[in-house]
């Protein structure tokens, strides 16, 4: 009889390398549960507790913090063990004050930066597509697997539609509302999501134009005024005159 479905173990060999786990101390790790992040490019949640946080040393220990509801995501208790984290999101641990966001860190990977709890009120999210739906208002999908309705007035002139691919929207935790738009747009900062200039920061000196043999491409000046290029969908808006979150180093 065939093989059904897809495979529920992980190798620690065949983990991301970003992950902080030793390949040879045991065969197994915990493969990220389906969610709002691949399993590529995100934190399982036992991972953070245990081996970046340091607040357990076994899984069994992690799992008992996290089952016993002291663990929150995007300030939503999350009892799964496996929940995936990834980029922008904010994770914490009220008990010991304890508010971190997942960012990327130059040349290492995902990891989870200390913020100041007034950062934890709100997330970045970058927009990936926006689509009309029925009765004409248009939807907004989100890195992060979110998706946030804009109504309009009138669907066939919608002014309040300014939101673009690749703009970021700064929303409140948890309840998702918008509360400002960051446009993908020269002069403001961003951050290097993917590509070998992984991790990287700076202000969008020019945005060049894609054609049918290549991608659009985009300009970057870093904070030591050395300037770097890297694809347009590698890039993540943090900020207009500067970044709206403390970002990792």
């Amino acid at each position: 009889m065939g093989k059904k479905g897809g495979v529920r173990h992980l190798k620690r060999m065949h983990a991301p390398g970003f992950w902080p786990i030793h390949t040879k101390e045991a065969q197994w790790t915990k493969k990220p549960r389906p969610g709002p992040h691949a399993a590529e490019i995100c934190l399982p949640l036992t991972i953070v507790v245990r081996d970046v946080l340091k607040y357990a040393k076994t899984y069994s220990d992690a799992k008992s913090i996290i089952s016993g509801r002291k663990v929150r995501v995007d300030g939503k208790t999350r009892m799964d063990a496996k929940y995936p984290t990834g980029l922008m999101d904010v994770v914490e641990i009220p008990e010991a004050k304890v508010t971190t966001r997942v960012l990327p860190i130059q040349t290492k990977g995902l990891s989870v930066k200390n913020i100041p709890q007034e950062e934890a009120a709100f997330k970045l999210c970058r927009i990936e597509d926006v689509r009309t739906v029925a009765g004409g208002s248009f939807q907004l999908n989100l890195h992060d697997g979110r998706n946030i309705l804009v109504k309009v007035a009138d669907p066939r002139r919608p002014t309040e539609l300014t939101y673009k691919t690749l703009d970021t929207i700064q929303i409140s935790l948890p309840d998702q509302k918008i509360l400002k738009r960051l446009k993908f747009t020269e002069g403001s900062h961003v951050l290097v999501t993917s590509g070998r200039n992984f991790g990287r920061t700076g202000r969008i000196k020019k945005i060049e134009e894609g054609s049918a043999a290549r991608r659009p491409m985009v300009i970057i000046e870093d904070a030591e005024s050395k300037i770097f290029q890297t694809v347009a969908d590698y890039v993540f808006v943090v900020g207009e005159d500067k970044p709206v979150i403390e970002l990792g180093g």
